[in-house]
């Protein structure tokens, strides 16, 4: 049929987890699906976990990572995968009942071009941390109006275990071909490339499993300098215009790195802050500036990777004094 779904489901060591991720698929209120779980070499009782439901219904269905990771897991799944829909879901992660339906039926409605995205609801059995929790609501906040791309320098603004588009559109996006970490978030930078619309969403439709030997928490490829490298290769790419001063505001960690990355790739910019410890002081070679320097430039833009809340505002404020406009005049880096 036309509006088959192909879920990718990965899978490491998460038996667990498994039985209400398969349980939350099987009583989706939408039945044209396929659940590919792919395993990538666990070594607990996993497999067994998803062979046994795949014995029952016919519609899961389990192999074995082709090579080691989890985009390798992502390809050997795309690889087999039947749907003109694509989704993709994390195995310790549970679907609300409704998720795929909404999402074919937003599809269908809004045609190809688009991303169907969904809400999320973080849950921990001692509770979600304040970061977590802030991370949801601000998320869900752009998820809500559909303006997911308008803060997409900051962090991933499209939940890995919570989308669908058509296949053919992820084709155009490249689907998981690149091997580049963070996986999810260098997709979403392709989804903003390709300017896939998002769809906007009221509802809650993953519910999102935290705890401590998650992936995202002790694995290396989701540290921030991987996100930074990525944050700092699309913005050359998309974003960056050769023919206006860029500058970055802020000296510390993520400032620095941004900088190396920017020299590494032979990009000019001016370097300013509002630290009077550091003004005046030279890193990389580099003079630091007051950020009034920014006057000082025929439209520039700016990268600011100050992390305090407080300042942020006071950075925003100070943009808009100056007419500037967000993602064209200044990109948010965290």
């Amino acid at each position: 049929m036309s509006d088959f779904v192909s879920i990718l489901i990965p899978f490491k060591n998460t038996s667990l987890y498994l039985e209400d991720c398969i349980a939350s698929i099987q009583n989706q209120t939408y039945e044209h699906w396929e659940a590919i779980f792919v395993n990538d070499a666990s070594t607990d009782n996993s497999y067994d976990i998803v062979k046994a439901a795949a014995s029952k219904d016919s519609r899961f269905k389990v192999v074995n990572n082709k090579s080691k990771g989890i985009i390798a897991a992502l390809r050997t799944a795309y690889d087999i995968a039947k749907g003109n829909f694509v989704t993709r879901m994390d195995s310790d992660d549970i679907m609300a009942a409704n998720r795929l339906e909404w999402m074919v039926t937003k599809l269908n409605r809004y045609g190809k071009g688009h991303i169907a995205i969904g809400k999320v609801k973080y849950f921990r059995a001692d509770g979600v941390s304040d970061g977590y929790a802030r991370y949801e609501q601000w998320i869900n906040g752009l998820t809500q109006n559909g303006t997911n791309y308008s803060e997409i320098y900051k962090e991933c603004v499209i939940p890995s275990p919570c989308w669908m588009t058509y296949k053919e559109d992820l084709e155009a996006c490249g689907a998981f071909k690149p091997n580049r970490y963070p996986e999810d978030y260098d997709l979403t930078f392709r989804f903003y490339k390709t300017n896939l619309v998002c769809i906007p969403c009221d509802d809650i439709l993953l519910y999102w499993r935290d705890y401590e030997t998650r992936t995202s928490r002790t694995h290396e490829h989701y540290a921030q300098n991987y996100f930074l490298d990525i944050k700092t290769k699309y913005f050359i790419e998309l974003d960056y215009d050769n023919q206006r001063p860029l500058t970055i505001w802020g000296a510390g960690y993520k400032g620095k790195t941004v900088a190396k990355l920017l020299i590494e790739a032979n990009v000019p910019f001016h370097w300013i802050c509002n630290n009077p410890k550091k003004i005046g002081k030279k890193i990389y070679k580099q003079p630091l500036l007051n950020f009034e320097f920014l006057s000082q430039l025929n439209n520039p833009q700016s990268i600011v990777t100050v992390a305090n809340e407080d300042a942020q505002r006071h950075i925003t404020e100070y943009f808009k004094k100056k007419k500037m406009v967000s993602m064209t005049d200044y990109f948010f880096f965290c």
